[in-house]
C-alpha cells in the first residue's frame, strides 16, 4: 500500500492507529517500510493498510497507481494477486473488489497496451474452512464462470501453515478450472515446495528460494519444468536473506530449475520490478 493511500483514508472516516509511532507522518511510515524483521511484522502492516479501501474506486485507484508505475519500468504483462478473505473480513465484498481491480486492468489495456491477469488468494493464517467458505461463495463462483480470473494462490504467514491445510481447496479449484500456484519455501522449508507439488498440485511455485536446499527437489524442478516467482528485495526486505547475493540463482540455474526475477508489494518491500533486476545484476556481476 502506498505510503500516499494509507494517508487519504479520511474521505473514508477512517481513523489511522494512533498506539503507533509509525503512523504520524507519511515519513515515518515509508521509514517504517523500510524496517520489517520478518513476514509476520509485514504482514501486520499490510493488513492495517487495507483499512484504506471500502470503495471500487479506492481499489480502482490504486491498481491504477501500481500498474503506471509498472509501465515505467518496461512490464508490458503482469499477474496480480488479491486477498479476498481480508476484504471480505472488513465487510467489503468481492464484487466491489473486482469492480475496482478490473476497471484499472481494462483501462491499462487501452491506454497503456498492458495485459493483466487477477488471481485471487487463500490466507493461510486463517482456518482453511474460511477459505472453503469463499470458493463456494456465489460471489467467487460467479467470478469464475465470467472468467474475472484465472487462477488461484496462497499466501500470507508461510511457518504454521502447511500446505496439507488446503489440499480440498486447491481440489475444489482445480476442479472449477482454476490455475493453482501457492506460495510456498519463501521461509518456511524446501518440504512446503514438495508438499505445494504433491498435494496441492500447484503448476507454479511463488517464491521458492528454500529449494535450494534439497537436490533431489531442484532435479524435480527442472524435470517437471516448475517456474520459481523469485522475488529479491522482498526475500532481503523480509529477512530471507540477508544480501541478494545469497539467493540461489546460480544454483538454481545450474541444476536447469526455470525462474522468473518480480517484485512482491513493492510499495512496501523494497522496490519495483527494474529495481530487482538491477539489484540482481549488481549482486551476481
Amino acid at each position: 500500500m502506498p505510503v500516499d493511500a494509507v494517508f487519504y483514508p479520511s474521505r473514508n472516516k477512517i481513523d489511522l492507529p494512533t498506539d503507533d509511532p509509525a503512523y504520524a507522518s507519511p515519513t515515518t511510515l515509508a521509514q517504517r517500510y523500510r524496517a520489517f524483521t520478518s513476514l509476520d511484522d509485514f504482514l501486520a502492516y499490510y493488513y492495517r493498510g487495507m483499512a484504506a479501501l471500502l470503495h471500487a474506486a479506492d481499489f480502482e485507484l490504486l491498481t491504477w497507481s501500481y500498474l503506471q508505475r509498472a509501465h515505467t519500468d518496461g512490464v508490458r504483462h503482469a499477474e496480480i494477486f488479491f486477498d479476498p478473505q481480508a476484504h471480505l473480513s472488513r465487510g467489503v465484498n468481492l464484487p466491489i473488489v473486482l469492480e475496482g481491480l478490473k476497471a484499472a486492468c481494462k483501462r491499462a489495456e487501452a491506454e497503456l497496451s498492458m495485459s493483466t491477469l487477477l488471481i485471487p488468494c487463500i490466507l493461510r493464517h486463517l482456518p482453511a474452512a474460511d477459505g472453503l467458505d469463499v470458493l463456494r461463495s456465489k460471489d467467487f463462483q460467479d467470478a469464475v464462470k465470467n472468467k474475472q480470473f484465472v487462477g488461484i494462490g496462497l499466501d500470507s504467514s508461510e511457518n504454521g501453515f502447511p500446505p496439507e491445510l488446503f489440499t480440498e481447496i486447491y481440489n475444489e479449484a482445480r476442479s472449477l478450472g482454476l490455475r493453482v500456484t501457492a506460495h510456498a519455501g519463501e521461509e518456511g522449508p524446501a518440504e512446503n515446495v514438495t508438499k505445494s507439488l504433491d498435494l496441492l498440485k500447484c503448476e507454479r511455485i511463488d517464491h521458492g528460494i528454500r529449494s535450494a536446499e534439497d537436490p533431489e527437489l531442484l532435479v524435480r524442478l527442472a524435470r517437471e519444468k516448475i517456474l520459481l516467482t523469485v522475488c529479491p528485495l522482498s526475500n532481503v526486505s523480509l529477512r530471507c536473506v540477508k544480501d541478494v547475493s545469497e539467493l540461489p540463482l546460480r544454483n538454481f540455474l545450474d541444476a536447469g530449475v526455470r525462474f522468473s526475477i518480480n517484485s512482491d508489494d513493492p510499495e512496501y518491500l523494497g522496490g519495483y520490478i527494474l529495481d530487482s533486476y538491477k539489484a540482481v545484476q549488481k549482486a551476481f556481476d
